[in-house]
């Protein structure tokens, strides 16, 4: 039997609307009792003082890329599991963009038996499936195999090119009832573009992308819904406009569920003007006002929920010229403590604010639940401390890759321990 008692937390709990300094009795990675004081205890149990900690509920990762199978070079399962529980985070969804794409059922399998043999009692590996075969748009997976292999939902992660299909999809997947996710962008709008269009834009010099090419996809995909009502969440909202957009669908009764990113969250195009490759995101970074909306519509519930959209690449790959540079970068640990500070530290955001998109709301898009930290439920928690300084640097990150901006600086905040 293990036994932990944690003093003077501060407990964060969005399900039961809970922010309070307690003590928190766990006993074999269950909560036993919760009091502000608790003193009646074995002489077995490991006391902490955790004054001036966070435990919260453990955080759910929407989406993020694995390396496994094809890249194993840029991120293995093991190490993806190992930054996940290093950043907080009790569940992890992966997307089926690997090598191969995660079409069949055996691909399903093979990843599950990589994550037993991994090893991470703290993190618990969800499993997103193509919707298309090779991701390539156009022939559509065998959905009931698939549902049966135990994935959580169906996407393709990626822009479609195809309205017929995404129709088809939509009509196909009803029946199922397990979460369809969509990434909006029209390619043709896109073009060649890394950067959000703007005056930012054309002061730094880069071939830029229009709002509409995520807009116009978005009012499409709304317009299938309206038709089919089959419920979709939408992935990695960006703009301004799109947070209107989704929110006018949501006031008409539309069954729609969106995530922004969370470096999509703090950072916009003026982060840009060093270049440095681990910017290059796709969507490309917003406009301030872009940031500002995204913020509003995360407070308002507009947009549910945070994501992390961790995808690690190699030195070689990133060291090229911003544009040449394949989009995206890692940030399973290091974004709660960025966040905390950005947001909950600034009094923008209030923490239970912040925990509901990164722990909560995640899972309800899953269409899950995270446990309430109350007496008789399982521990699915993470513990924060808010104030330690630490630098990310290759000997304190569990990912294989270090494409991400803050790499070799210090940050303020970091995960002590997870419960899963």
């Amino acid at each position: 039997m293990v036994s932990e008692l944690l003093q003077q937390v501060r407990v964060i709990d969005p399900v039961s609307e809970t922010d309070q300094i307690l003590d928190v009795l766990i006993v074999d990675d269950y909560i036993q009792e919760i009091a502000p004081e608790i003193t009646d205890v074995n002489s077995d149990v490991a006391i902490k003082n955790c004054r001036g900690l966070i435990l919260g509920n453990g955080l759910v990762d929407l989406y993020s890329h694995s390396g496994e199978p094809g890249f194993e070079e840029r991120e293995t399962l093991a190490s993806l599991l190992q930054a996940a529980t290093a950043g907080g985070f009790t569940r992890i969804t992966v997307l089926p963009d690997t090598f191969p794409p995660i079409d069949q059922p055996a691909l399903v399998s093979q990843l599950q038996t990589s994550a037993q043999r991994a090893n991470s009692p703290s993190t618990q590996l969800q499993i997103w499936a193509a919707m298309t075969l090779d991701l390539a748009g156009k022939q559509l997976t065998e959905f009931t195999d698939l549902v049966t292999s135990g994935v959580v939902g169906f996407t393709d992660s990626q822009p479609w090119e195809n309205l017929s299909v995404v129709r088809r999809m939509l009509e196909y997947m009803q029946p199922f009832g397990k979460p369809v996710a969509f990434s909006p962008g029209d390619r043709q709008l896109t073009g060649n573009g890394v950067i959000r269009e703007g005056g930012e834009a054309l002061r730094i010099g880069l071939p830029s992308v229009p709002t509409s090419a995520e807009t116009c996809a978005i009012a499409s995909l709304l317009e299938l819904v309206a038709d089919i009502r089959t419920p979709i969440h939408i992935m990695r909202v960006s703009t301004a406009r799109s947070v209107q957009l989704i929110a006018r669908a949501k006031e008409e009764g539309l069954p729609v569920t969106a995530s922004t990113t969370w470096m999509h969250v703090i950072l916009n195009t003026s982060s840009i003007r060093n270049y440095h490759t681990s910017l290059h995101l796709e969507p490309p970074l917003g406009n301030p006002y872009d940031v500002i909306a995204l913020r509003q519509g995360l407070k308002t519930g507009v947009i549910d929920a945070i994501a992390i959209d961790h995808i690690g690449y190699t030195y070689e790959e990133k060291v090229q010229a911003f544009a040449q540079s394949p989009p995206g970068a890692i940030g399973l640990e290091i974004a709660l403590p960025i966040l905390w500070q950005d947001l909950v530290t600034s009094g923008e955001f209030t923490a239970l604010e912040l925990w509901r998109v990164l722990s909560d709301q995640p899972a309800a898009c899953l269409q899950q639940q995270i446990p309430p930290i109350q007496p008789g439920e399982k521990a699915e928690l993470t513990l924060f401390d808010p104030d330690k300084i630490w630098i990310v640097n290759r000997k304190n990150l569990c990912t294989l890759s270090n494409n991400t901006p803050w790499f070799e600086q210090e940050i303020k905040g970091q995960v002590i321990q997870t419960w899963c």
